[in-house]
Parts: structure tokens; C-alpha cells; sequence
């Protein structure tokens, strides 16, 4: 009797040509995806997710939001959370952004040495309105000075990283199509006033690969470089990972996920989920792209925070590896 043959190990990788050799994920679950949870989850167990998806090779993982407890309770315990943390960035170099809103909430998170910050602007009035009680431009001049105060808190040997997110960049409950022209003018805005990366976001999922080639070329035709841009995609109608795979061929090297697919908007009800950070590893790694993620640590991390959460990942991939239905 012969022994059996071991398994093949999948996803058998066949690289694709004119695809990047490897990308930055921007892990956002422990900030979007406990964001829009109906229950606060403990300071101590946040602090363990995110040691465990840096113990899964993840070296960007957004932390949390300085925002006022009032719009956004779950993530109000961020001075408490952050500083349980350090380790991570000291040690290992973990990229650790936080959201701040305006000034006071930039000051909060520079005063625990954040180094990277993010801010979040509207491609759309509706949602501006709905999201910073603004209008877009009226939110860009909100902030202009707190990304001017950040690149002044720089020196030589301690940078400040700022991200600009758009919201709305594809598509708006209130309003519809929103057309590519209102989308750049919003990233040229950002970008001039001194955001080093911007999220283009996908907020209700509504996005198809030949728009997200649209708008990309769009920047570039602007002057705004793919290096710059990093998409963020929600899998409302099961579009993420094609749109993925679209700027993926453009060159775009930055891609948004959450881990277990956690995630949505607060402030747009049709948001479903982000992009399971799995699903996007397991496509990155049949098409042979280096993440540095061990994708059996990230599961087994997703399924320990499904269970926290008291309900299933709707991640495809943490279902397959897991063997079970959580």
C-alpha cells in the first residue's frame, strides 16, 4: 500500500504579467471594521487584534480614530488603546494610523506619538453633510491647517505620514453617479495642501473595474502619480477584488482591507463590508504578488475576532481555511 501523495498547496500561483511584484496592504479593521460594530468591543481585546494581525506580517494596520465619543463611540477608549501598542511600532516598525477629524483630534493622537495620521474628505455635498456636517469645501478648509500642523510637527529622525481618504469616489446614496471630474478635484485639493498618499473609497460598494481605470487615469492626466493612490474598495455588489485587480494593472501598489471582511460606514446605511483582507491575500498569492502576510495566521486571527464579535466572518477565504462555519 503506497502512502498518499501530499496535497498540492493552494492557490497554485501563475503570475500575470504587468501586475506589481508585491503592494502594501493598509489593514483597516481594527478601525472601519470596529467602527460600525453595534457593540464597543473591550479596549484589551482591540489591543490583541491588532498585535495579532501584526504577528500575521502586517505592516500598516489603522489603529483607531481621535474623532468626539458622540459620533463614533466604539472607538472612543483611542488614548487608552494607542499606548498599548508602542511595542509594536518601536520593535517592529509597524505603521500604526489613526484618523483625526480636526485639530483637537490631531493634538490628541501626536501627544501619544502618532506618526501616521489620516484625514477623511467628501467627494460628494451629501455626504459631507451627512458624515462632517460640512460642505466639501468647507471640510478641506477645515483640513488644510491640520495637515499644515502635522507636516510641522516633522524633523529629521521623526516624520509625520498624512493620508487623505475620499469618500464617495464611484458612487452616492443621496446623489447617485458622481462624476469623475468632482472626484479629482477633491484629490487634487487634498493632495496640494500636503497629504503624501490618498484611499480612493469605494463607501457603498458600487464600483466596476472599467470606472476604477477611468478615474485612475484621470489622476494621472491631473498630475496626481498611481504611487500616490491607494484604492479601498467595499464588496457590496461582489465587485472588490475585480476592482482590486483593475488598479492592480495600473500600477497601484496600496490596497485597503479588513481583516474577516469587518466593516461599513456609519454614516451610509448601504455600506456593506470592506474587502476581506483574506480574499485579497488569497488572490494576491496565485497571482505570485509578495504581501509578507501569512495567510494561516491572518484566518486563524479572524476567526478568533468572529467569535469575539459573537457571529460568523463573511470573509469567503476565512470560511474555506477555517473548515467550519463560525
Amino acid at each position: 500500500m503506497t502512502a498518499e501523495a501530499p496535497r498540492t498547496p493552494l492557490p497554485m500561483v501563475v503570475p500575470t504579467e504587468d501586475l506589481p511584484p508585491k503592494i502594501r496592504i493598509h489593514e483597516v479593521g481594527a478601525r472601519d471594521g470596529l467602527q460600525n460594530e453595534k457593540t464597543t468591543v473591550p479596549t484589551e481585546v482591540k489591543a490583541e487584534f491588532i498585535h495579532r494581525l501584526a504577528d500575521a506580517g502586517l505592516t500598516t494596520i489603522e489603529a483607531t480614530s481621535f474623532v468626539h465619543p458622540k459620533w463614533v463611540p466604539q472607538l472612543a477608549d483611542a488614548e487608552a488603546l494607542f499606548p498599548q501598542l508602542g511595542d509594536l511600532a518601536k520593535t517592529r516598525g509597524t505603521h500604526l494610523p489613526v484618523l483625526v477629524p480636526n485639530a483637537r483630534g490631531l493634538d490628541r493622537a501626536l501627544a501619544l506619538g502618532a506618526r501616521h495620521v489620516a484625514v477623511f474628505a467628501s467627494a460628494t455635498e451629501s455626504f459631507a453633510k451627512a458624515n462632517l456636517n460640512r460642505t466639501v469645501d468647507e471640510a478641506l478648509a477645515m483640513f488644510e491647517p491640520v495637515v499644515t500642523r502635522a507636516k510641522e510637527a516633522e524633523n529629521a529622525h521623526d516624520q509625520v505620514h498624512v493620508r487623505g481618504y475620499l469618500s464617495m469616489c464611484f458612487g452616492d446614496p443621496w446623489e447617485g453617479a458622481v462624476p469623475i471630474a468632482q472626484v479629482v478635484r477633491v484629490c487634487k485639493a487634498l493632495i496640494d495642501m500636503g497629504c503624501d498618499e490618498l484611499s480612493l473609497g469605494d463607501t457603498i460598494g458600487v464600483a466596476t473595474p472599467g470606472h476604477v481605470l477611468e478615474l485612475l487615469a484621470a489622476l494621472n492626466e491631473q498630475g496626481v502619480p498611481t504611487h500616490r493612490v491607494g484604492v479601498h474598495f467595499h464588496d457590496t455588489y461582489g465587485q472588490a477584488l475585480a476592482n482590486t485587480l483593475a488598479a492592480l494593472q495600473h500600477g497601484v501598489t496600496t490596497v485597503d482591507a479588513s481583516a474577516g471582511g469587518l466593516g461599513g460606514c456609519p454614516f451610509a446605511k448601504s455600506a456593506t463590508g470592506n474587502l476581506a483582507t483574506e480574499d485579497l491575500v488569497w488572490m494576491l498569492q496565485g497571482l505570485g504578488i509578495e504581501t509578507g502576510v501569512d495567510l494561516g495566521r491572518l484566518t486563524a486571527t479572524s476567526v478568533w475576532m468572529a467569535e469575539q464579535l459573537g457571529r460568523p466572518s463573511p470573509s469567503r477565504t476565512v470560511r474555506a481555511l477555517s473548515h467550519k462555519e463560525q
